[in-house]
């Protein structure tokens, strides 16, 4: 190649940087990104491409937006950190904290912030053993998540996400972690007589019963699961976990860092189906990758409860209320609802998913075509009558990324889904040209 600065950096890459998820062979011909302009990301050797997944899932408002640019710039001048331990605060913190109050759940309305996703389910998980304690239930510490749902891979977070890929280097896990099955509308099968969503909600009773109610701490769950394939929930799923949680005194943690901030066409994914949670945990959006920031928000009932005990709650963080990160945040909610990014979201994932139905629905090869909001998930099978999945080796959802990426679209699979989560802003061209490039690379795997 005349220009393959590309290479060269990947050389250099090479010799000295370990990357998250690291594969040798699978970062072989990776790309190197050096700039980016709304949702396009342009690599070393100046090609453009699509950003199929926000980065990953955060990237919301796209590069190169001044707002979140300025909001830094500006807080670092005046004051780049200060601890947020007990005993110091800072204006963003607490006007952060009080924007999303309005923002959020009505009964949400404390909360501490992190620097990510995983932190943040560390901080829900060690809150809800607290709890119970304060509530005089010591013995109530199991956590309850599902199957191919992802909640980060610091330890206790690894142990609740459900893929087990992220598991075997690290044996053995926290004892204490249970999950049970997805609520898949494609995948789940319900007993002849139950609806799907009952029935996949029930599962959770089962566990519950099986462990010993006065075991169980939280149940922790995504809206939608975004990293274990875009799974959409049926709609009677949630007001019937609602139900378990409330039945048998387990806390109902809603996992929306994937889904918080308008990404499902709502500004967070419970409101889909009328629920309510005790716990929340949010992160990737909240700044769209600009500065890494996360959070838990409490009910206040369960804020109540570790406010008024009088113990110190023995959980920190260095980067905790960090002042840029808040900063960024609150510039970054200003887009959000001023831009209405859940309306946006709901408009464009309706076109880009039907969009999708129409180009690709008819394939022999192509099982389910999925979606909420502005995130789609479309899963290959090798039987579409029998919903046989390919032998893994056959590496179909690789090698359609890979025909996408030489198209100019690059985002992520899960084995053989192919998921797509562009950034918030972009463009109705560009959603149109998200479809055609799956099509066409599709049509090139699969014929």
């Amino acid at each position: 190649m005349l220009n393959d600065a590309e290479s060269v950096m990947r050389d250099r890459d090479a010799a000295h940087l370990v990357h998250p998820l690291h594969s040798t062979a699978g970062h072989a011909g990776a790309k190197v990104w050096v700039g980016g302009e709304g949702e396009i990301l342009i690599d070393a050797n100046g090609g453009r491409y699509i950003d199929g997944l926000s980065g990953l899932w955060n990237n919301t408002a796209g590069n190169g937006r001044r707002e979140l640019i300025e909001a830094a710039h500006d807080q670092m001048q005046m004051m780049a950190f200060a601890s947020g331990y007990t005993g110091s605060s800072n204006p963003r913190a607490i006007e952060l904290a009080e924007r999303l109050a309005g923002l959020t759940y009505p009964n949400i309305n404390h909360f501490y912030f992190t620097s990510g996703g995983g932190e943040s389910t560390d901080s829900n998980i060690k809150l809800a053993r607290h709890y119970w304690k304060l509530r005089g239930k010591p013995d109530k510490t199991k956590v309850i998540s599902r199957l191919w749902g992802y909640h980060g891979t610091t330890f206790a977070a690894m142990c609740a996400t459900g893929i087990s890929t992220y598991w075997p280097m690290f044996e053995p896990r926290i004892p204490g972690f249970i999950h049970i099955p997805a609520a898949c509308s494609y995948r789940y099968e319900a007993p002849e007589g139950t609806s799907q969503g009952i029935a996949a909600a029930n599962e959770l009773e089962k566990a519950i019963l099986a462990e010993g109610p006065d075991t169980i701490a939280l149940f922790i769950v995504e809206p939608v699961p975004g990293a274990g394939g875009v799974l959409i929930p049926p709609d009677d799923y949630f007001p019937r976990i609602r139900e378990i949680c409330d039945r048998y005194e387990v806390l109902l943690v809603s996992d929306e860092v994937i889904t918080g901030f308008g990404r499902t066409g709502k500004m967070f994914g419970l409101e889909h189906w009328g629920v309510q949670p005790d716990l929340i945990q949010f992160a990737k959006a909240i700044t769209s990758g600009y500065f890494p920031l996360g959070g838990i928000g409490m009910s206040d009932a369960v804020a109540d409860v570790l406010l008024s005990s009088g113990q110190a709650w023995m959980h920190a963080y260095t980067y905790s209320a960090h002042p840029v990160g808040c900063a960024v945040a609150l510039a970054m909610l200003d887009i959000v609802e001023g831009e209405d990014f859940p309306g946006q979201a709901a408009a464009k994932g309706a076109r880009l998913l039907t969009g999708l139905r129409q180009a690709l629905g008819d394939h022999p090869n192509v099982g389910d075509v999925r979606g909420l909001g502005l995130m789609c998930g479309i899963e290959y099978v090798q039987d579409r009558a029998t919903k046989t999945p390919f032998d893994a080796a056959e590496a179909v959802g690789p090698r359609i990324h890979a025909a996408g990426v030489e198209r100019g679209l690059f985002s992520r699979t899960r084995g053989d889904v192919y998921q797509i989560a562009p950034p918030i802003v972009t463009s109705e061209e560009n959603i149109d040209r998200c479809v055609e490039i799956i099509a066409e690379a599709t049509k090139a795997v699969l014929g």
